[in-house]
């Protein structure tokens, strides 16, 4: 009887070495083609003002306030704007206007986070600014002392990114240009494609169909005048953005660094996690079966592991 709860205690613990192992391997893999993290947070651009607030002052507490406000509303929707601390009742120098805006293919589950992730970063990156933005790849967020910006058209440059040319490709040029005539026509958020050319645009939720199809137009232009004949190329206005991409661009090895970070983060938590199991695992092996079978469980497994 004995010695059968032994070897069924073994057959257990075996059986629970080599499902870790597997789920070692299956994070690792996972990680390396990109499953997660997520691409909506990979950091785009950022911009601060100039001008600094003090602490515990009338702005910091309606910025906390907003960004509050900011984190609970994008659970339910994609875009809102914010306007707190401007009624007459108010100190003027504490009015803060600001707006976020997630990427109109997100799940709201995946928008508040990215949002979420903005929160927790504008202020590291503008450290008491009475004006900042981020933008990731899945959510943007701005702040202002002002609220001019606020549904006003900005077609100004805030970044773009080109990748490396097509050589002679016609059929490749005649796609895309099929793809950026159709994201011209967007009003709010497109997806485009055209054979192997795919492509995407968005204009803020506070622009008119009008103003936002003058946005768009422009960022199509500027795609077009600044990255050349460019396999993929991205560019950011002020209250819009427009993207085009040779079909599995974004999955070739090396085609895009942007994520490198996340995937070796995400590469190193997965061994970790590995690494952990395992040796609460083996810790139970031995404290069942003792010294001297340890290695001689330990080293099959460790076999298949290395592949060896």
């Amino acid at each position: 009887m004995l010695r059968s709860l032994q070897l069924d205690s073994t057959h257990r613990v075996i059986l629970a070495l080599r499902l870790s192992s597997l789920l070692f391997l299956f994070s690792s893999v996972l990680s390396v083609h990109g499953y997660y993290p997520t691409r909506a947070n990979i950091f785009i651009y950022a911009g601060c003002s100039q001008e600094k607030y003090q602490p515990s002052s009338p702005f910091e507490a309606n910025l906390n306030s907003f960004l509050s406000s900011v984190i609970s509303s994008s659970s339910q929707i994609i875009y809102n704007s914010f306007a707190i601390g401007n009624d007459t009742s108010a100190p003027s120098e504490g009015a803060i206007y600001g707006l976020y805006q997630c990427r109109g293919d997100l799940h709201p589950t995946e928008c508040a986070k990215c949002v979420g992730r903005s929160v927790n970063q504008i202020g590291l990156v503008c450290p008491y600014t009475l004006g900042a933005s981020l933008q990731l790849e899945g959510c943007y967020l701005r702040y202002e002392h002002s609220g001019d910006f606020l549904g006003k058209l900005d077609t100004g440059l805030r970044y773009r990114k080109c990748s490396k040319a097509v050589a002679s490709d016609t059929e490749f040029f005649r796609r895309r240009d099929d793809v950026l005539a159709d994201l011209q026509g967007a009003n709010g958020f497109r997806v485009s494609s055209s054979g192997l050319v795919q492509g995407f645009a968005q204009c803020f939720g506070d622009l008119t169909v009008s103003d936002c199809s003058s946005c768009l137009t422009d960022a199509v232009g500027k795609l077009k005048s600044l990255c050349g004949s460019a396999a993929a190329a991205d560019v950011f206005l002020g209250q819009c953005y427009a993207r085009y991409w040779a079909s599995g661009y974004y999955d070739e090895p090396g085609s895009s660094n942007d994520d490198q970070v996340g995937k070796s983060v995400a590469i190193i938590v997965g061994v970790f996690a590995g690494l952990a199991i395992l040796v609460i695992l083996l810790s139970i092996c031995k404290k069942t079966m003792g010294k001297s079978f340890f290695p001689i469980l330990l080293m099959p497994i460790m076999k298949q592991i290395i592949g060896k």
